[in-house]
C-alpha cells in the first residue's frame, strides 16, 4: 500500500462522516440538504481535503474538528463545481462517480441551486475553522474568474475552436486554471495555516503546481483508457465533444510522458520536506501510465 493509501484510509472515513453529520445539521430545509448531500456523498477520492490534511500532516500540524472543518469545506466548494460542471448548458453529463448527476436525479433547478449552495457553505466552514482572512482569500481567488471559473470559461470557448486546437500556451492556461487552481489552493491554505517557512512554503507551492497540472493530463487520459464503469463517468467523449486539452494536443504517448515529467518535478519538489505521503498522491497516476 501506498503512502496515500494509508492516508486516506485513515481520513477519508472522518471526512465523509463529517460531511454527512453537519450537512445535515446546518441545512434548515431537509429537501435542500438532501438534494446537497446526493452529490457531496456520492463518493469520489476526496483528494482535496485530504491534500490538505496531508500538508498539515508533513508540517507537524495537529488534526482536530478545526482543520476537519476547513478540509471538508473544501470539498463543498469542489463538489459545486462538479454540479454545475455536468449540467446541459456545460458538460451535460448524466453520471457522476457511477451515480446519475444532479440535474438527472433532481431537476436542473435543484442542481443549479444545490450548487449555488454548497459554494458559500464551503467558504463558510474555511472562514470558521480557520478564523482567517488569509485562507477565506487564498479559496476565493482559487475559484472566481481567474481561477477555477475562468478556466471553465475558456474550456467552453474554446470548444469546437479550431483557432486554438494547436495552442498549447492556451491549452496549459485553461487546463491550469480549471483544475490546477483548486488544487494548488488545498496546499497553500494548509501551508499558510500552519505557518510553514517561506522555503517549506515555496516548496510546497511548486509541488501543488506540478500537482495540479498534472492532474487535468491525467483526467483527459482516463477519457480515453477507461470505461465509463472504470470511471463512474461517460468517457470518449472529449475528441467527439470537440474538446481541445493536452490529449488532443499531444497524443496519448506524448501526454504520459508530459505526465511523468510533471511527477518526477513535483517528486523533487518535496525534496527536504517531510514528504513521504504528499509524494504517495502521485501514485494515483500509475493507471494510466
Amino acid at each position: 500500500m501506498t503512502a496515500f493509501t494509508y492516508f486516506k484510509d485513515d481520513w477519508t472515513p472522518v471526512i465523509d462522516d463529517y460531511l454527512a453529520k453537519h450537512l445535515a445539521d446546518e441545512v434548515d430545509s431537509k429537501k435542500i440538504s438532501q438534494i446537497m448531500s446526493y452529490s457531496v456523498m456520492a463518493g469520489g477520492k476526496r483528494l482535496r481535503p485530504l491534500l490538505f490534511l496531508a500538508t498539515l500532516n508533513a508540517l507537524g500540524k495537529k488534526i482536530e474538528e478545526p482543520e476537519i472543518r476547513i478540509a471538508c469545506g473544501i470539498e463543498l466548494i469542489h463538489t459545486y463545481s462538479l454540479i454545475h460542471d455536468d449540467l446541459p448548458a456545460m458538460d451535460n453529463d448524466d453520471y457522476r462517480r457511477g451515480k446519475l448527476t444532479s440535474h438527472k436525479k433532481w431537476g436542473e433547478a435543484e442542481a443549479i441551486l444545490a450548487g449555488d449552495a454548497l459554494l458559500p457553505l464551503g467558504i463558510q466552514w474555511i472562514a470558521e475553522g480557520s478564523n482567517s482572512a488569509d485562507l477565506v482569500k487564498i479559496i476565493t481567488q482559487a475559484v472566481g474568474p481567474n481561477g477555477m471559473v475562468g478556466g471553465q470559461y475558456l474550456d467552453i470557448d474554446s470548444t469546437n475552436n479550431e483557432s486554438v486546437a494547436g495552442d498549447a500556451k492556451f491549452i496549459n492556461k485553461m487546463e491550469w486554471l480549471k483544475t490546477g487552481c483548486l488544487i494548488k489552493a488545498s496546499v497553500e491554505m494548509a501551508a499558510v495555516y500552519a505557518k510553514a517557512t517561506d522555503i517549506e512554503q515555496v516548496k510546497l507551492i511548486d509541488y501543488a503546481k506540478a500537482f495540479g497540472r498534472s492532474y487535468q493530463i491525467y483526467d483527459d487520459l482516463v477519457d480515453v483508457v477507461e470505461t465509463s464503469e472504470e470511471a463512474g463517468k461517460a468517457t470518449h467523449k472529449d475528441k467527439e465533444e470537440g474538446k481541445n486539452n493536452t490529449l488532443t494536443l499531444l497524443g496519448i504517448d506524448k501526454s504520459r510522458k508530459e505526465l511523468k515529467d510533471l511527477i518526477k518535478q513535483a517528486k523533487n519538489d518535496l525534496h527536504g520536506l517531510n514528504g513521504e505521503v504528499l509524494a504517495g498522491f502521485l501514485d494515483l497516476y500509475q493507471k494510466v501510465l
